[in-house]
């Protein structure tokens, strides 16, 4: 067995290339898999059966279809419309608009959802004559902080749900008390709150759009069927992310494809097309992080570390619930959270056992601080990223401190009132 020190400097190591150069994140967390296997930190074996969690894999790679689909379906755009044309002022249509954005990013990719409704955004700011930035940007921080709620949000979700053997419905209800997703509307009804007091001053007149045209209702339906199987899972099997859960999600994915080539008889350059454009670099990353991650693990250092956090901590049941939500924010906010989520999960866990509460107040803690966290800088998830090229694209240019006042904001508001309604269900 390789020294744990050494795991550990390949671990420092591959994040530290990760934060210089987050592009090639992918390539960077493959090599420290390999090199963990050729040294000897993890074995092939483990590696493929025990670290790598080929269940999640498959419900991502499989949502990822069902999601582009559902954009491609024009059904999302269509509620947009809707929207805007029932609503008795712009303000309130705007704040629904991002509200339903972030619903819908909970069962759909963060940046498809973003892409799909920067359009209906683009030309309602330009129709009513105010700045983008405001609008787009809500696209984003909503889309990333719902993308926590469900199990189908976003990888840091499925791998909690793992980890903590959590099935779809357990992000609702868990031990008789509400979990995450309603901890996460808490923050979603302050957002909300906080982006119509932005367009109160120039959201009182009424306008009408015309609506787009559905393609098929048919991807819609699939979206649901994913839904309603997750949640069947999770009851039939009361336990995480099975392999049924897995292979569902994946049939249902292959299914839609196989709509797309022969029923909309699509060419064959478009169904290419859409599988390589799927987001295989995240995928590619995960693996590469599971490997690496699951060879520290073995070696008992995070365990260690928790034992260290509890003697800084003291003791204290609300330092420890403080600095845990702080330090996920700061790091989220400037680093991926994917990796900081799988290292400290074990941590979070072995910190609230020692000190004899619900592992899931920490282990929510880390959630609600390393997702929402990444709202915090244009660089903290790759929405924000997407926005900020839209509006580029647009002839406005937003840096770092321009994001931050939107951002910066939004942040400490959703987050401290998701922390306040987590503390006040689970201490």
């Amino acid at each position: 067995m390789l020294p744990s020190w050494i795991t550990l400097a390949i671990v420092c190591a591959m994040y530290a290339a990760v934060i210089i150069f987050p592009r090639k994140k992918a390539y960077i967390t493959i090599s420290a898999a390999i090199f963990v296997v050729l040294l000897g930190a993890s074995s092939p074996l483990d590696a493929l059966t025990r670290h790598i969690n080929w269940n999640i894999l498959l419900i991502y790679i499989g949502s990822l279809v069902i999601a582009e689909l559902f954009i491609y379906s024009r059904v999302p755009a269509r509620i947009a419309d809707n929207i805007i044309n029932v609503s008795p002022n712009v303000g309130i249509a705007i704040v629904v608009i991002l509200v339903i954005t972030g619903l819908i990013s909970a069962f759909v990719e963060n940046v498809a959802t973003v892409l799909v409704m920067a359009p209906i955004a683009l030309a309602l700011s330009k129709k009513i004559k105010v700045n983008p930035v405001f609008f787009i940007t809500g696209l984003a921080v909503m889309s990333n902080l719902q993308g926590t709620a469900t199990l189908v949000g976003d990888p840091p979700s499925m791998i909690f749900a793992s980890y903590a053997d959590y099935g779809f419905n357990d992000f609702f209800f868990i031990y008789g008390r509400p979990s995450i997703f309603f901890i996460i509307q808490a923050g979603m009804l302050s957002g909300a709150v906080f982006f119509y007091i932005i367009f109160l001053k120039n959201g009182q007149q009424k306008i009408s759009v015309d609506s787009e045209d559905i393609v098929s209702l048919v991807p819609s339906v699939l979206l649901i069927l994913m839904i309603v199987g997750l949640a069947a899972c999770s009851f039939i099997f009361n336990s995480g992310v099975t392999l049924t859960a897995g292979l569902l999600v994946i049939a249902l994915g292959v299914a839609g494809i196989l709509w797309y080539m022969f029923v909309r008889k699509e060419s064959g350059a478009a169904v290419k097309k859409l599988v390589l454009g799927l987001d295989w670099e995240t995928i590619l990353f995960l693996i590469g992080i599971f490997v690496v991650i699951g060879a520290l693990s073995d070696t008992g250092l995070l365990t260690a570390f928790a034992g260290f956090l509890s003697g800084v901590i003291g003791g204290s049941l609300l330092a420890g619930f403080v600095i845990t939500i702080a330090v996920s924010i700061i790091i989220s906010g400037f680093v991926d959270n994917v990796p900081y989520i799988i290292a400290m999960l074990p941590v979070a866990r072995e910190l609230a056992l020692g000190m004899g509460i619900a592992p899931e107040l920490y282990m929510f803690a880390l959630l609600v601080g390393s997702c929402l966290g990444g709202n915090l800088s244009p660089f903290g998830a790759s929405a924000n990223i997407v926005a900020i090229g839209i509006l580029k694209k647009e002839g406005v240019n937003l840096n770092l401190s321009g994001w931050f006042k939107i951002g910066g904001p939004f942040t400490l508001i959703t987050t401290a009132v998701a922390s306040l309604v987590l503390w006040f269900i689970w201490r």
